[in-house]
């Protein structure tokens, strides 16, 4: 075992000099190093450009550079000096290309051209946007509305979701599946359920009046660096962090400042977490109701000795339900059963219960450590269950504060990209523009998989993201995926779904959120929402990759024109050509929510979104915020723990950002030059027989009639509890079954698939099941080389 590698994120801080070193190594290899570095300072700004990374709110009053590492790396990506043009379809096939890694697809550059798939050359060709879109919206008007999807990825803006679900549902239908269902749908449905509305309930403010901080199930230093200077604060002044996670992260332990200027001379950091408890994966539902165990013992302890209550009894009486059925199940609690499937001491729980009694003002936020589980949303409702006892939702400096990934996925969903419209909006919709809209539910992403495997998709049509490599179960559907009879994506760079195609195929180049958009002679400024409920506006400030490049409003209002123009009389090219007019609309459609939208997409920091639970009205069925939670479940993956097999954390590297990877190195976890690792405690190691640099393959031990296998990963000893490993994602989705999500959501357990874990010795090929078929690979090895 590298005993440097394990112990690396305690002896070393995260951010610092290396964060500064990262950003500048990535703008020189994008060749933009003067303008990438002044782009960066107009980032996450009033009159700037959003980042097209993360969902962080932006401050008031921001900091001279507020941008992070990885917002930076996002900045390079898209702001590249390297172009994908049509010489460079013509001198590759489809298949060649296959056999590149997902890095170097998108490291070549921007596209700058629609181009067209041939299927007798197996190649892309350009062809002129009049020419794509009138062949596309031809194919489409021929197609059963209930056969077409509509996909949605968070890089897209408040304006363009809003125009694609416009067109979908004037097309005929509520087929949108979203990037959101492959993380945090689970949020979305389970919040509802415990307080009335899908989105949490905390800002920027609430986070500086909090006096205790939960973290359970997220990365930031990786996944939301920008939160790490907020976390570096509340810790200097002395603000308890508690982190619950299987991995030890770097930045949850220690972080350096880059804009403090001693940390950057001495090298220091600050020490973040005050408390790190390492639970097994699986453990958040037994985790929260031993701290509620605990904290409900101290009031009953409170009560018999005449003491305060410990618990926020008027808030209890006043605005919950089913408190009393919830303090009872837990009291009946046993301590070795939550030990057991936690892997967390009874004295480590009842510390977390101590600090959040000693709190006045407790905050919780999660990620996709807890969404991403087949009971995601019976976990969520745990921690719901928590901040209810001490009245911890509704008041200033406390609440539920999921931490959403891409930057405007949250936005996407208010503005009604949804499966399951309600109503009141389709009514409102119809209004507006003059139709009926259906009313049948549609497909989510795991309900599109699903359809595709039946081969009831007749087109796939893609607002952005990388759907083919993101989606569970890749290697099934992709070979599916050719009998489509139309794809059509609207991208930014090359990625792996533009080779996983339908019979036609369609590549269209989309503006970046860096570029100005000019519609009219006028510069365009679209709007986003963070994780915080804040909406403000973006305006990006770069010269277009290509001439051919086209805004998405632009591509959806003429794509719409060629498919629908004849189904509703709606101004499309007005609202190309003035974004304001689209703001109009959604304010005309979302008037509780939007009220002067316009006049207030310009205010530092953004305007907030009425939310009703943090006013503490509660729109659930009981009128209350509500005690959720099912005595049959006490893990997130109905497993058995002494079942003889590990439960797998898909990760991301620090040099990645969903399916992007900006390079094969994780600086936070000591991997440099490679991805096809897996992440082991040493004792499991030891039982397997396997040491560090050991080569094994996975398989997939959940039974559902298909042997789902990856090989060639390398070990690599780390501070992991024992039955749990780590590995990268996407290149072990295709262990994770379609059905293996939350039941609630949708939404891929992938932070906890069953494996069983097999050496494979140098040369020995992979080995098989006779009795169970093996799909042949439609995903090539990630690390073959480039041609």
């Amino acid at each position: 075992m590298a005993e440097g590698r394990k112990s690396a994120p305690e002896q070393q801080s995260a951010g610092g000099w290396g964060a500064l070193n990262a950003v500048e190594r990535h703008l020189g290899k994008q060749q933009i190093l003067l303008k990438g570095n002044r782009a960066l300072l107009s980032m996450n700004k009033p009159g700037g450009f959003d980042c097209p990374s993360c969902a962080w709110p932006d401050p008031d009053k921001p900091h001279f550079a507020e941008y992070c590492e990885n917002g930076a790396k996002a900045v390079a990506w898209e702001a590249t000096k390297k172009r994908t043009g049509p010489d460079f379809f013509a001198e590759h096939t489809v298949e060649e290309l296959k056999s590149w890694t997902d890095h170097d697809l998108e490291d070549h550059g921007r596209l700058t051209h629609p181009m067209r798939y041939d299927a007798a050359a197996d190649k892309y060709y350009p062809v002129e946007w009049e020419t794509a879109l009138a062949d596309i919206g031809e194919r489409l008007r021929k197609l059963d509305p209930k056969r077409v999807n509509f996909y949605t990825s968070g890089r897209t803006s408040n304006e363009a979701a809003f125009l694609w679900q416009l067109h979908g549902r004037l097309f005929g239908t509520n087929n949108f599946p979203d990037c959101s269902d492959m993380c945090h749908m689970t949020t979305t449905v389970a919040l509802p359920q415990s307080i009335g509305i899908g989105k949490g309930t905390v800002t920027l403010e609430d986070w500086e009046h909090c006096d205790a901080l939960f973290i359970i199930g997220q990365n930031p230093g990786t996944n939301s660096p920008r939160m790490m200077t907020n976390l570096h604060g509340m810790a200097k002044r002395g603000v308890p962090i508690v982190a619950f996670n299987p991995l030890k992260e770097r930045a949850l332990v220690r972080f350096s400042d880059p804009q403090s200027p001693v940390e950057m001379l001495t090298g220091k950091g600050q020490k973040i977490s005050s408390s790190y408890f390492q639970l097994r994966t699986g453990g958040d539902i037994m985790a929260m109701q031993g701290i509620c165990k605990a904290v409900i013992a101290a009031d009953d302890a409170a009560q018999e000795q005449g003491r305060p209550r410990v618990l926020d009894v008027a808030f209890l009486a006043e605005h919950t339900h089913g408190f009393e059925e919830f303090a009872e199940f837990v009291r009946n609690l046993v301590w070795d059963e939550i030990e057991h499937y936690t892997a967390l001491s009874r004295n480590e729980i009842e510390h977390a219960a101590d600090i959040y009694m000693k709190a006045e003002r407790v905050i919780v936020c999660w990620g996709m450590g807890i969404t991403q589980h087949k009971h995601g949303g019976d976990a969520m409702h745990q921690i719901l269950n928590l901040l209810f006892l001490r009245g911890n939702v509704g008041r200033l400096g406390a609440g539920p504060c999921p931490i959403r990934g891409h930057s405007n996925v949250q936005g996407d969903r208010t503005v009604g990209i949804n499966k399951t419209p309600t109503e009141a909006f389709l009514s409102k919709l119809d209004q507006a523009f003059g139709f009926r809209s259906p009313r049948e539910h549609g497909h989510d992403t795991a309900e599109c998989c699903e359809a595709i495997l039946r081969g009831e998709v007749d087109a796939f049509l893609a607002m952005g993201g990388n759907f083919f490599r993101a989606i569970p179960d890749i290697e099934r559907i992709a070979e599916k995926v050719p009998q489509i009879g139309l794809t059509v994506h609207v991208a930014t760079k090359l990625n792996r779904s533009h080779l996983i195609h339908g019979k036609n195929a369609y590549i269209l180049p989309a503006l970046g959120r860096t570029e100005l958009d000019m519609q009219n002679g006028q510069a365009q400024t679209i709007t986003v929402e963070d994780s915080f409920s804040m909406v403000h506006g973006s305006t990006g400030m770069l010269a277009p990759a290509s001439e051919h490049c086209r805004s998405e409003p632009w591509i959806i209002a003429n794509l719409a024109k060629a498919t629908v123009a004849d189904r509703a009389v709606i101004d499309w090219d007005g609202m190309t050509a003035d974004y304001d007019r689209i703001r109009d609309k959604i304010e005309e459609v979302f008037p509780d929510q939007f009220t002067d939208f316009n006049q207030r997409i310009g205010k530092p920091g953004g305007f907030k979104l009425p939310n009703s639970a943090s006013e503490r009205v509660w729109n659930t069925p009981t009128g209350k915020a509500n005690f959720l939670f099912n005595p049959d479940i006490k893990d997130q993956n109905d497993d058995n723990p002494e079942h003889p097999h590990l439960q797998l954390m898909t990760l991301r590297s620090h040099d990645q950002f969903n399916t992007t990877i900006y390079s094969n190195n994780d600086r936070y976890r000591g991997v440099s030059g490679e991805r096809m690792v897996v992440f082991m405690n040493e004792q499991d190691m030891a039982e397997l027989g396997l040491s560090e640099g050991s080569m094994v393959e996975f398989t997939c031990a959940t039974d559902v009639g298909t042997l789902r296998r990856v090989s060639g990963f390398k070990v690599v000893a780390y501070d992991v509890p024992k039955g749990c490993c780590g590995a990268y994602y996407p290149e072990t989705n295709a262990l994770l079954p379609l059905s293996h999500r939350d039941e609630g959501s949708n939404t891929p357990a992938a932070k906890s698939v069953p494996v069983i874990i097999t050496r494979v010795e140098p040369g020995e090929p992979a080995s098989s099941k006779p009795e169970v078929p093996v799909s042949r690979p439609a995903i090539p090895n990630p690390l073959t080389p480039a041609v």
